[in-house]
């Protein structure tokens, strides 16, 4: 099934994974690891100023460098406590080098190995950093199209975005990969069965990132809530609400799950998500309704999350995602 066969905006995959790899979990923990994909390309780091007086890193392919403005554009945005380095990236960043566009990474605050000054971190609706990157992009001469792709949180985040945007946006297309569309039931998921193993591993890289930045006398927020949370629920509540102006995490969940803004999305974007995916149940999933006609919506029924292994060998896999989602965005060039 493909994007010109049909005028349904949500279409079934056409992703089948590969014969050594079916398990959901296994799709989702092979991607990370390091031979998953061993390609690495030179990163070139830009600091980025924000209108707050805050700053975050964009990490650039050094190669793309010696591509015309003209050329397509492609910002990726990562997921919890990913950056530039993670395995998503990298493949989707040599997949657009590879067909001559810039591609770059915009790190989330306080991610990519870059302390951002303020007393503040990121969170899943902070849509103020990709607007003004964006903003930014346009002023320093850009004149070619520009594209986003977000990966799992990353894709909440744009997703969000485009609805806030609308016709507004300076994107001219986008993609977004198992997104969590509602953080009150995503949150619920991870506290759930083999789930856990993911969220303890990710409490614990949060955990320490908190601790980096700050220490029980510099914390605007409960220290010992937070060093005692166990699960995303209670460190939302803890940590991420207070420290972003939200009244605890319910009102962090209510305003910033991006199933709400789907209706507004006024440029072309194709959201994938797997059945599943063991960060999220197919609640998740919204109807025909919520979508605007501008949204693609493709269901697997297989992939985990953000693992989509389609073929090869171990050694040497082949992902589906890379291909799909650029295949998508040069068809509305």
């Amino acid at each position: 099934m493909t994007d010109e066969n049909t005028d349904k905006r949500i279409l079934r995959s056409t992703f089948r994974p590969v014969g050594w790899l079916r398990h959901r979990h296994l799709q989702t923990i092979f991607p990370s690891l390091r031979w998953a994909w061993r390609e690495r390309l030179a990163l070139r780091r830009e600091i980025l100023d924000l209108p707050d007086g805050d700053s975050t890193a964009v990490d650039w392919v050094s190669s793309g460098d010696e591509l015309p403005r003209s050329a397509p554009l492609l910002v990726v945005l990562h997921g919890l406590e990913g950056s530039a380095e993670s395995s998503y990236a990298r493949m989707l960043m040599q997949a657009a080098l590879e067909r001559r566009w810039r591609p770059c990474v915009l790190h989330f605050r306080d991610c990519g190995d870059y302390s951002n000054p303020l007393p503040r971190r990121y969170h899943a609706g902070e849509t103020g950093d990709i607007r003004h990157f964006l903003q930014t992009l346009h002023d320093q001469g850009q004149t070619g199209p520009i594209f986003a792709v977000g990966y799992s949180l990353g894709g909440n985040i744009l997703l969000k975005y485009l609805g806030e945007s609308g016709a507004n946006s300076r994107l001219q297309a986008a993609g977004a990969v198992c997104v969590p569309l509602n953080l009150h039931i995503c949150a619920e998921a991870l506290n759930q069965g083999f789930s856990k193993i993911y969220q303890r591993l990710l409490l614990k890289n949060m955990k320490s990132s908190v601790k980096r930045k700050f220490d029980r006398d510099t914390a605007a927020f409960d220290w010992d809530r937070a060093m005692a949370a166990e699960n995303f629920a209670e460190f939302d509540d803890a940590v991420t609400a207070p420290l972003h102006g939200f009244d605890g995490k319910n009102d962090y969940y209510d305003k910033c799950s991006s199933a709400q803004f789907l209706k507004d999305v006024a440029r072309p974007t194709l959201v994938i998500n797997s059945l599943d995916d063991p960060f999220m149940t197919p609640e998740v999933i919204p109807d025909h309704d919520q979508l605007s006609e501008h949204v693609t919506l493709e269901i697997a029924d297989t992939g985990g999350h953000v693992g989509f292994v389609e073929g090869g060998t171990p050694w040497r896999p082949r992902y589906y995602l890379p291909r799909r989602i650029l295949n998508f965005l040069e068809s509305k060039l």
